[in-house]
């Protein structure tokens, strides 16, 4: 079974940063795509950023400039570096990814358990 497990949420004031950390039980390469997710109180699950096959990245344009995703393929870990960050970050974020369970297989979504990041004074 493929895991993905966040880590590095937290509180945080307005203009500071946090980077979020997401293990991979798997190596990273397996992932067609790759990212991060938000979902804030009452509203839908956005994406942050992400990348896809080919290493091609997206980013909202909420965070542009802002928020950077990386990732080490010797630690099967992807991050996000936040800064800056505002009040209208607050949300859980979740990791994401889409891979093939076996050989053949059709693609299928899974997501971490979700971490709270809060950015408030």
């Amino acid at each position: 079974q493929v895991q993905l497990v966040e880590s590095g949420g937290g509180l945080v004031q307005p203009g500071g940063s946090l980077r979020l950390s997401c293990a991979a039980s798997r190596s990273i390469f397996s992932f067609e795509t790759m990212g991060w997710y938000r979902q804030a109180p009452g509203k839908q699950r956005e994406l942050v950023a992400e990348f896809t096959r080919g290493s091609r990245l997206t980013y909202a344009d909420s965070v542009k400039g802002r928020f950077t995703i990386s990732r080490d393929d010797a630690k099967m870990t992807m991050y996000l570096q936040m800064n800056s960050l505002k009040s209208e970050d607050t949300a859980v974020y979740y990791c994401h990814g889409e891979t093939r369970l076996r050989v053949g297989d059709q693609l299928t979504g899974v997501w971490g358990q979700g971490t709270q990041v809060t950015v408030s004074s």
